[in-house]
């Protein structure tokens, strides 16, 4: 299981600011990232390297946080590469919530986090498609 932290963050000047110094005190290293905002809040979505840390202490920082389990797909970086991995999951009939890319990877093709509703339905689809599923270790070896 890829553990995803999801944090509330207000529509204030420096609360991103706040929140990735409380995670870079601690330690905490931004591996995925990705920000989806609305008029008075957003969503702060992220890997990092040890995620249960970093909910304690964005927690005890005063934020909202929560993991929810993702999948991560090595994807062939070049056109068509990522329109095949969701045509897997379509024929499948899975939905995919939201995606993003990862900033580093271990290789040259691209690394794409994928939140669905069907988590295991996802993994077999992908799988037995030849897309390599990424792990817990291979995250935290990137």
């Amino acid at each position: 299981m890829i553990k995803q932290i999801s944090v509330f963050v207000e529509n204030k000047k420096g609360r991103l600011a706040k929140i990735t110094d409380v995670l870079g005190r601690g330690g905490i290293d931004l591996i995925a990232l990705s920000i989806a905002d609305t008029t008075n809040f957003g969503i702060m979505r992220c890997i990092v390297s040890d995620p249960d840390k970093a909910v304690t202490l964005l927690k005890d920082g005063g934020f909202t946080a929560s993991t929810t389990e993702v999948i991560v797909a090595e994807v062939t970086d070049k056109p068509g590469g990522l329109a095949r991995v969701l045509e897997l999951l379509d024929k499948a009939g899975i939905s995919v919530e939201y995606l993003y890319s990862f900033v580093r990877t271990p290789s040259e093709n691209a690394l794409i986090l994928f939140r669905v509703e069907n988590v295991a339905a996802a993994k077999e689809a992908l799988q037995t498609g030849g897309v390599k599923l990424l792990t817990e270790q291979d995250i935290q070896n990137i």
